[in-house]
């Protein structure tokens, strides 16, 4: 369900203050410059709205109101390399056989999308697809796998990477057979595996980036350890602004990983921007489940927006992204830092000026208002991430 903005147009201003020049600039950058953001879940939005293969549901690509994503929006927004997130919600790890299965389901998704629009998608086997689809216009759809659960063996990653898979979460919301996860607390792996450290290994061997959000701070301490290429984030914020919030990366590993020439992808949603608003979140959550209205649903998004006229932090602004991309900026350097939404997973908890793919240039506005260069703008949209994808290639 779409945000219902018509509700509080007051907060909206507010929110999305940037001004006209800065936004003129934004597209003007972005007619040239195509935005690679490494983290949409569109696939599993589809999937647990129950449009999974129904009868045209290739279309809802094409136009999908109900959702963050979808072409014309994309083109609207500047986003040429969307990366699809194939995600496997952990409780399939209790079923052998079960993640594989789920995972090439969503692939053959995307492949799906991609041979029934060939004028308005493609996928992107390589770094250099996402440049050359956007020079015709072409949405490039490269794919990751969110939870390495598919990997049941080493002979798995070769097989992904050849299905199109460019880079593996290693794990998602609880500890699997690779790595300990942020969200659990059994940590069964004391950090990654011996499995996990073979599949590091080769990872960097066949050419698939190793991802280390949802990662526990031992696991990555791990992976940096193990892996030989330049690592990314592909939708982890800054622990500076959530102390004691693991999911987000303190500036010890960001700094870590910028010294592999990696990359740290910042995600949208408000949960992972500020303990203010995640304190704010998690009550008026706990409320909306109270009274057993859909998460996502019209009841919650009203409440939502009263609550936000009491003054309750429950949106953050573009502001808020400018302001972990900043501090990742200042702490390593501008080389280091590029969007991973998570547009499509996050439900209503996304800013209200950053509110789906059609939004990109609200941020881009208000880093060029914070004094970011035309160049520093082109690294963050794509150049940083396709660097540290060329070199896993």
């Amino acid at each position: 369900m779409r945000r219902l903005y018509f509700l509080l147009p007051a907060l909206i201003s507010l929110a999305s203050c940037t001004s006209h020049q800065y936004l003129h600039k934004a597209n003007k950058i972005l007619a040239t410059s195509p935005i690679v953001d490494t983290h949409i879940d569109f696939p599993w939005n589809l999937t647990e709205n129950d449009k999974w293969y129904k009868p045209g549901y290739t279309a809802l690509a094409l136009q999908n109101p109900e959702g963050d994503f979808d072409f014309m929006r994309a083109k609207k927004g500047g986003l040429y390399g969307a990366f699809m997130s194939i995600y496997i919600p952990s409780r399939y790890q209790l079923e052998p056989g079960r993640p594989k299965q789920v995972a090439d389901s969503l692939i053959n998704m995307i492949h799906e999308i991609a041979r029934n629009h060939p004028a308005q998608f493609a996928l992107a086997l390589h770094a250099d697809d996402v440049l050359r689809n956007f020079q015709k216009g072409i949405v490039s759809l490269p794919m990751g796998m969110e939870n390495g659960a598919p990997v049941e063996t080493l002979a798995d990653v070769a097989y992904f990477h050849k299905r199109g898979i460019r880079y593996i979460t290693l794990t998602h919301g609880k500890d699997n057979q690779i790595s300990d996860s942020s969200y659990d607390t059994t940590r069964i792996n004391g950090g990654l595996s011996d499995y996990g450290r073979e599949v590091v290994r080769e990872m960097n061997r066949v050419g698939i980036m190793v991802d280390v959000s949802h990662l526990s701070d031992d696991a990555i301490r791990d992976v940096l350890q193990v892996a030989k290429k330049p690592l990314i984030a592909t939708h982890s914020a800054c622990r500076y602004f959530t102390p004691g919030f693991e999911r987000n990366l303190s500036d010890t590993l960001i700094k870590a990983i910028a010294k592999t020439n990696g990359v740290i992808q910042v995600p949208f949603s408000m949960y992972f921007l500020g303990n203010n608003f995640r304190t704010a979140w998690t009550k008026a959550d706990e409320e909306i489940k109270k009274r057993n209205w859909p998460e996502n649903g019209p009841e919650a998004q009203k409440y939502m927006m009263e609550l936000a006229k009491k003054g309750e932090p429950v949106y953050a602004t573009v502001r808020d992204i400018a302001d972990h991309i900043d501090h990742i900026k200042n702490l390593v350097g501008i080389d280091y830092v590029g969007f991973g939404s998570d547009f499509d997973g996050v439900g209503i908890s996304l800013p209200l000026d950053m509110a789906d793919v059609s939004t990109y240039p609200n941020l881009i506005a208000e880093l060029l208002r914070r004094g970011y260069s035309t160049e520093d703008i082109r690294k963050v949209c794509y150049q940083n991430v396709i660097r540290v994808w060329k070199a896993n290639e």
